[in-house]
């Protein structure tokens, strides 16, 4: 197993390490791991989401799985975390979740908008805040200028800064696609380098090699390459996202091969609460089996 960095090593200041201790020592396994339940798909990709299991379109059936299901925190919207969060104040970490957009334009041109502040993550009682950056994209002169304008008031604030770092543009599909080993080691590179303290990647996939940089083309197994992109993140803590809804044998490998790489933690969503509530909570229990064999190194 990979180490991950402790939090005595990632340079935050003191309401930085003491959100993330709450977060990683003081719910869920309380052993240093994480795993978060991210809702901010009727945004980003529409209500079709919930079309799988309908209860899950109510925020306050997320918000009572989080809890039953000992989640280190939830992702949501402001709007969400306005309507329902108080009812579940200081019994899961809240993530706002400060820029989205919808999936109707093209991601030709990608841009997540800012529609909430680091200010109101503080109001809310938030442990963290979420950006969603879109890596290789035209649009990263702005992108990254009101990123910059959050990471500032996230220092300021005391606030953990999470970036969901997500490849998207022409140029990403003309290099193998969004999920190709290429794309997503950049991706995390770019997070760590742009001052996340936690980036969200999606599980890379080094098949995935037309147009790629050389580097990237040759026989590379699936544990290569998310341990090259842990390594990428260096003292940036890595969340590796579940993605779209798939088989548990799959999935639970996936979560294995990132906690062997220094992985600090697990995004699931769809692959969660788009099954049936006892099935869900049957699902985060193979997870949380996962996430006990590779505890962190403590408070730092």
């Amino acid at each position: 197993m990979k180490t991950r960095p402790d939090l005595g090593e990632l340079g935050l200041n003191a309401g930085k390490k003491a959100r993330l201790h709450r977060i990683l020592f003081q719910h869920g396994l309380r052993n240093g791991t994480a795993l978060f339940l991210p809702y901010d798909q009727g945004l980003e990709h529409g209500p079709r989401d919930f079309f799988a299991n309908p209860a899950a379109g109510d925020p306050r059936y997320i918000m009572r799985l989080a809890l039953e299901g000992g989640f280190n925190g939830i992702a949501i919207q402001i709007g969400l975390a306005e309507k329902f969060y108080w009812d579940y104040a200081g019994e899961v970490p809240l993530i706002l979740k400060l820029n989205g957009k919808t999936d109707i334009p093209s991601d030709a041109s990608a841009l997540s908008p800012v529609h909430a502040c680091v200010a109101d993550a503080v109001r809310l009682g938030a442990d963290a805040v979420g950006y969603t950056m879109y890596v290789g994209t035209p649009a990263a002169e702005t992108d990254f200028e009101q990123y910059r304008r959050i990471r500032e008031d996230a220092q300021r604030l005391g606030m953990p800064l999470i970036v969901w770092a997500y490849p998207r543009g022409s140029a990403i599909e003309a290099k193998g696609g969004k999920d190709s080993f290429y794309a997503v080691d950049y991706a995390a590179r770019t997070a760590s380098e742009l001052g996340a303290d936690v980036v969200k990647v999606n599980f890379p996939h080094p098949e995935k090699q037309a147009g790629v940089k050389e580097q990237y083309v040759g026989e590379f197994s699936a544990q290569h390459a998310i341990d090259a992109v842990v390594r990428s993140a260096n003292r940036t803590l890595v969340l590796v996202s579940g993605g779209e809804r798939a088989g548990d044998d799959a999935m639970a490998e996936k979560a294995r091969q990132s906690l062997e790489a220094g992985a600090t933690g697990l995004i699931f969503g769809r692959n969660v609460w788009q099954r049936e509530h006892d099935e869900s909570l049957s699902f985060v229990a193979r997870l949380r089996d996962i996430l006990a064999k590779y505890p962190g190194n403590g408070g730092g």
